[in-house]
């Protein structure tokens, strides 16, 4: 059964190892070619479903099994095309002497379907099955006319379905070889699994919407990944709750304009101002500007924030006290550090605290001692690709290649939830598997939406309704949420204030 995967329920994700074995245990418990019939078939009934009214269809398939299922796909598709008076063209490149077994049989079966065959993508195509290469492929290895049809099915204006993936995509870690997509709808129908790289990275672009058809073998296997967790559940505050029962949250950050010309007191204000709107009962501001001082004295917007110097930063405060550190802290948050994660109650760690911490093999180590002592859950950090790659000693291309390890690295090596940030932001905890996140968009792409997002997990962990790791699922989702409804109900840029405003609401 084809499904539609959307974000209110978390789906296993399998990598192509995990997923080869599955597929071949499935092969093995069928008879021969069962397993690419069904496949072939889902992917005609799917087309048809989406664009029942394509008028000219192409179907460009490759030399292996994913070539298989197109072609399969093709010999129904041209069955209704004789009755519904759309054309059909189908491409195929591979050798006919080096194919595996089902592709081979699927290869008979279009010979005998009176196919119309081309060499070239059709000028009038209105739709598109991209069923080149699955598990494996890499458009950099492809040649000749395959590498000119994903080309034409990469700058597609028309809807592109892609079969299993689409071709060119890392199944695990979702980085992309070849020309990114442009233009037109893309949709994507995985076959027997869901992959995690359709969902981080470049994957999402490529993909576009992504079906399943688990084509009735679904596996009971534990998962690589899960593709989010259960929605945040809504937990009516009982009445005799008082603004001392939500926890308090404390934001470190908001470098003034007097340290060294280098003002950034609205990031820890924007954090100050979700963790406000994420439920926390109490949320003190301390801007970092010279001497201790600070220029802020209230927030006109929230009035309920309250400022505090950083002559109130005592250990004792610190120890009752959930701490989001290093919103806009610039070179100023650096000798706070080591009492922040020595004695923060819970501990959000982001930004130019991050940078810090990247250069200062002390502070790492004193993470790593706060995890013995406080366990792993008690800390998160929020980089951004760059702030991870500085934290691993790596660059912004490596962390990006495989988003998913980057963040179970820094999670294991520094003994922390670690929130990696970008298209499919993952959450990842040492020993655990990760998970990514279904929500947001580029929408997310201004300044401050990262600052919005430390102060409103803040207040989630010191609300303490759920255990940590789910608490900041929960908060990554809901942050993208706004952004999704955002895309749907408005026009216009989605502003860091403005994710603030409308966060209250999810």
């Amino acid at each position: 059964m084809i499904q539609r995967v959307t974000p209110d329920r978390p789906w296993p994700l399998f990598g192509a190892t995990r997923s080869r074995a599955i597929e071949g245990a499935a092969l093995a418990a069928s008879a021969p070619h069962v397993l690419m019939a069904r496949a072939g078939l889902a992917v005609a009934q799917w087309a048809r479903a989406l664009y029942p009214h394509a008028r000219h269809m192409w179907v460009a398939c490759g030399p292996g099994n994913n070539g298989g299922d197109g072609l399969v796909a093709a010999c129904h598709l041209a069955e209704w095309a004789k009755t519904s008076g759309a054309q059909l063209s189908v491409s195929w490149q591979g050798d006919v002497n080096r194919l595996p077994a089902d592709a081979a049989w699927a290869w008979a079966s279009a010979q005998h379907a009176g196919l119309h065959w081309v060499d070239h993508p059709p000028d009038n195509c209105d739709l598109a099955i991209d069923a080149l290469f699955g598990l494996g492929g890499r458009a950099d290895q492809m040649a000749g006319p395959l590498r000119l049809w994903l080309d034409a099915l990469r700058r597609a204006a028309y809807p592109v379905l892609c079969v299993d993936l689409p071709s060119g995509l890392n199944s695990d870690t979702g980085a992309l070889s070849g020309l990114p997509p442009t233009h037109g709808p893309r949709h994507t129908l995985s076959l027997l699994t869901l992959k995690p790289g359709l969902f981080t990275a470049a994957g999402r672009d490529a993909a576009g919407e992504v079906w399943l058809d688990d084509l009735g073998c679904a596996s009971a296997d534990a998962p690589d990944a899960w593709l989010g967790i259960a929605p945040p559940p809504h937990h009516p505050r009982p009445h005799s709750n008082h603004k001392g029962s939500h926890g308090d949250v404390l934001v470190l950050g908001g470098q003034g304009l007097n340290v060294n010309g280098a003002g950034m007191t609205g990031a820890a204000v924007l954090a100050a101002r979700a963790a406000l709107h994420g439920g926390a009962g109490r949320v003190y501001l301390v801007p970092l500007d010279a001497a201790g001082t600070s220029s802020v004295g209230w927030d006109t917007e929230t009035p309920e924030l309250m400022v505090r110097t950083t002559a109130h930063l005592t250990s004792e405060w610190l120890e009752e006290t959930t701490v989001v550190c290093g919103c806009g802290g610039g070179d100023a948050v650096a000798p706070w550090l080591q009492q922040v994660i020595a004695h923060s109650q819970a501990l959000v760690l982001d930004a130019d605290a991050l940078n810090h911490v990247a250069a200062s093999p002390t502070l790492q180590q004193a993470l790593r001692e706060r995890s013995q002592a406080r366990g792993v859950a008690a800390t998160v950090i929020t980089p951004h690709p760059l702030e991870a790659a500085r934290l691993l000693g790596t660059s912004t291309h490596d962390v990006q290649s495989d988003r998913l390890a980057a963040a179970q690295r820094l999670a294991q090596e520094l003994g922390l939830i670690c929130v990696l940030k970008g298209s499919g932001t993952v959450v990842a905890m040492p020993d655990q598997v990760p998970v990514i996140n279904p929500t947001g968009n580029a929408r997310l792409a201004t300044a401050g939406t990262g600052d919005v997002l430390a102060g409103w997990l803040g207040a989630r962990l010191a609300a303490q309704e759920a255990t940590p790791v789910q608490t900041t699922c929960h908060a990554v989702y809901q942050h993208g949420r706004v952004a999704d409804d955002w895309s749907v109900q408005r026009n216009g840029t989605l502003t860091a204030s403005g994710l603030v405003r409308h966060l209250g609401r999810h």
